[in-house]
């Protein structure tokens, strides 16, 4: 997959924003925040400026006035370019095509949830397990909320993805509560619940250990 110039997600919002309509950048964030697309892009308003000024200089973005409101300062007003709308087109394709590597806090976590005892470990995913019950519960309302107000579904795929992703979690996440409480992953010794690890060095297994370089006098 080529490197593109602007990766940052922020700069696919803005690309996509301004093929609506142009708009200066307090707008964009204005709108940003309607949609709630916070849940799903970082925004960040003094970066908001420094990725236009990227998306600009890398000719995907253009100025096409100013606007003035009130006693407020002058906004430049941006659009996107035909090679921007290119650009975005090519970059949606290429992430609706192709699963990409994310990196995710509480996957490294339950990597290495063999650090702490079975029993607390249940406690916490448990303990877990309730937010995602109040964040779905949330989740749903929003939605409800939208589909009451005429929102087309169009509008709220983002939404309805996040709520599957935290449905299949809870799911993952009751099965392993079980199988820590019923013995598949754990065992009693000396009294004492602890993890079932009968072959460690198994866990290597379809891994590539890399050898230590030769140092080499120069």
């Amino acid at each position: 997959m080529a490197k593109r110039k602007v990766s940052n997600l922020l700069a696919l919002a803005i690309l996509s924003l301004l093929c609506e309509r142009p708009m200066h950048p307090y707008e964009i964030s204005a709108v940003m925040r309607q949609r709630e697309l916070s849940a799903v892009i970082k925004l960040n308003y003094g970066s908001l400026y420094s990725v236009i000024e990227a998306l600009q200089r890398d000719g995907l973005v253009k100025p096409v006035g100013t606007q003035r409101e009130g006693r407020y300062p002058e906004r430049t007003v941006y659009e996107t370019t035909a090679v921007g709308r290119t650009e975005l087109a090519s970059w949606l394709r290429s992430l609706l095509g192709r699963p990409a590597t994310e990196y995710s806090q509480f996957a490294a976590a339950l990597a290495f949830m063999g650090n702490l005892a079975p029993a607390e470990v249940a406690v916490l995913l448990a303990e877990h397990t309730r937010h995602l019950q109040e964040d779905m519960s949330g989740a749903r309302s929003a939605l409800e909320r939208a589909s009451q107000l005429g929102v087309d579904r169009l509008f709220l795929v983002e939404d309805l993805y996040a709520l599957a992703q935290l449905e299949t979690r809870l799911t993952f996440l009751r099965q392993l509560i079980q199988e820590i409480n019923d013995g598949s992953l754990t065992e009693i010794k000396d009294g004492k619940q602890v993890w079932k690890i009968s072959h460690p060095e198994l866990a290597l297994l379809g891994s590539e250990t890399e050898e230590e370089p030769e140092k080499t006098n120069e």
